[in-house]
């Protein structure tokens, strides 16, 4: 639908139309309604003088635009001539007006929601009505075509229908009943991600929720598949709650939606989605003096910047963590973050640090009878013995870690530990059993439809692919993982699957192609600052350019040692050597 002032359509050149996006099918061929409008929208002496309507036919939600503040809508529409604003509403206040009382009162209500697209549950809680009439009143919007059903129990405004209901709310609610409602909404989205959590991460902590409205009961869930259904169609709308809590000035509901969001994505979810969401928990909960609060939410800022690879502020996150649960005297808490310090350790191959930190927290969760905890803690130990090339020591953590998982069923950690004995097997030179293991590992991951998970997994399924001469599969194996984590924004592990695919590349004597990868490889290892990583492409990349270019691959070679002088376990020694005696002088 176009709006045209008269005064525009007697000068043609300066006919500047304003379109409405909708669903323009609820105007089309409606010329006796239409002329009823004209009728309303005339002057004194019955001309219209108002404006003259121009219907089109067109495709339902053209002209849609992203969230934006309600205000700056109209603003930009009565740019150039109040009139057409005035047009709008009219037009709206033709429908809202005709609606029943208790549909006009959802229909406002529903511009208070925080994200663009609701669920039946959503506009129950808003309203403080039972899903049923919810259901019904629902219905009556979509009828009248104030309001889209774009999928099952899913509804969205076009955005000036929005600012037009949200300017209703404004005027014909109480600001109390108005902060009533959001209050609803926020706890109905608080309490369903905090039962989502309970399938998608069940062995972590939950955070201590007050009882929600008793008019905004929340869903529950039959099955993990269920929670991740939820967790995936709501997430815009949770990260967009946490922001309505923070300008509504509930900082309770910005850190508990903050902290549970964390918990309740969908494992497929990329980080940078929560990240600001995070940032906001954190001013929020240190407002309300919540030392519990932010140890918690540091911890999980902590994570987020490790996938994120941003290395500096992951470390600051947990040390600031470790601080308040030392000051709460909270040994469980102090635990995780020496489990969350000895991963970062881990990370950058400080595997003197990462054994004392896994140590230390394995001993309190064993002490408090912590056993998955345990168990998680006791897999991350023996992934530094692994490094370290402590193969016999590694193997018998794995298997204690294994048994405690299968037994409490936790499916993501069975896979963790399958994967880490890929590795060891291959080492061994058990290169059917690698192949095996990793492949149980990836199907863990497909079924929990964890993609952190997979795209990590198959670079250990590539690696054995790659050493029992599978070289297409493997190359095949190492694209997915690449292509999951430039997806998921993890830059690491995808030059990790470039590096992977270097290595098969050099298996098939197609240096140039392998040669290509590993630049790819080091070049990313290098701007993270990954010294070992970047070290073992340069070996590598040498290595294909050694027989065309012995002086780039003597360069690249030396620049690889000066990177592994830091490092002095048994496999950094090794590959230094090795490298050593390459750029030794013959005989």
């Amino acid at each position: 639908m176009h709006f045209h002032s008269t005064r525009a359509a007697d000068d043609p050149a300066r006919v500047v139309p304003r379109q409405l996006p909708g669903d323009v099918r609820g105007f089309v061929n409606r010329t006796e309604e239409l002329h009823r409008l004209d009728a309303i929208l005339a002057g004194g002496e019955g001309d219209s003088v108002v404006v003259a309507i121009c219907v089109i036919a067109g495709t339902a939600g053209a002209g849609k635009t992203s969230r934006r503040d309600e205000s700056a809508l109209w603003a930009a529409l009565s740019t150039g001539d109040e009139q057409d604003a005035d047009a709008v509403r009219s037009v709206f206040a033709w429908s809202y007006r005709a609606l029943p009382p208790d549909a006009a009162r959802l229909f406002r209500l529903l511009g208070l929601h925080p994200g663009p697209v609701f669920g039946l549950g959503a506009a129950s809680a808003l309203a403080g009505i039972s899903v049923r009439q919810a259901r019904q009143l629902l219905d009556v919007l979509v009828g009248a075509h104030l309001l889209e059903q774009t999928a099952p129990d899913r509804f969205e405004f076009h955005d000036l229908l929005r600012a037009y209901a949200t300017e209703q709310s404004r005027l014909d609610e109480t600001a109390d009943g108005r902060a009533a409602a959001l209050r609803r909404v926020l706890d109905w989205y608080l309490h369903t991600a905090d039962a989502a959590q309970g399938w998608i991460t069940p062995a972590r902590e939950h955070v201590p929720l007050d009882l929600a409205d008793e008019r905004a009961a929340p869903l529950s869930f039959a099955d993990y598949d269920q929670a991740v259904d939820w967790s995936e169609r709501e997430q815009p709308n949770l990260a967009a709650a946490v922001r309505a809590a923070e300008k509504a000035g509930l900082d309770r509901h910005a850190w508990q939606l903050s902290a549970v969001f964390w918990s309740a994505q969908a494992p497929s979810a990329a980080v940078t989605d929560w990240l600001v969401t995070g940032k906001i928990g954190l001013r929020a909960v240190r407002r309300l003096g919540d030392r519990v609060g932010e140890a918690k939410i540091l911890e999980s800022l902590g994570f987020a910047y490790r996938r994120l690879n941003d290395l500096p502020k992951a470390l600051n996150a947990h040390r600031e963590a470790l601080t308040i649960r030392r000051e709460l005297s909270d040994p469980r808490g102090e635990a995780s973050a020496l489990n969350a310090l000895g991963l970062l350790a881990l990370r950058t191959r400080r595997l003197r640090d990462a054994e004392e930190h896994f140590v230390r927290a394995l001993a309190v969760f064993h002490e408090l009878d912590a056993v998955h905890w345990e168990a998680v803690t006791r897999a991350n130990l023996a992934s530094v013995q692994f490094e370290a090339g402590h193969l016999a020591e590694a193997g018998s953590n794995l298997e204690q870690a294994l048994v405690a998982h299968e037994r409490m069923a936790n499916k993501g950690s069975v896979g963790n530990v399958l994967r880490m004995r890929s590795a060891v097997h291959l080492e061994r030179g058990e290169l059917t059993e690698a192949a095996r293991t990793a492949h149980e590992a990836l199907d863990i991951a497909l079924e929990l439809r964890d993609r952190v998970m997979e795209g990590y997994w198959l670079l250990y399924l590539g690696d054995a692919q790659q050493a029992r001469g599978q070289c297409a599969e493997a190359l095949i194996s190492y694209q997915r993982s690449a292509t999951i984590h430039r997806r998921l924004g993890d830059r690491s592990r995808e030059a990790l699957a470039w590096y992977g695919a270097g290595r098969t590349y050099q298996r098939l004597e197609r240096t140039g192609e392998a040669a290509d990868f590993f630049r790819r490889a080091t070049a990313v290892h290098q701007e993270l600052g990954d010294s070992w990583h970047q070290a073992l492409a340069l070996d590598a990349l040498a290595t294909s350019l050694s027989a065309e270019d012995a002086v780039a691959a003597r360069r690249h070679w030396g620049d690889a040692l000066q990177l592994l002088a830091g490092y002095d376990d048994a496999r950094a020694v090794k590959l230094r050597e090795r490298i050593e005696g390459r750029l030794a002088p013959g005989p």
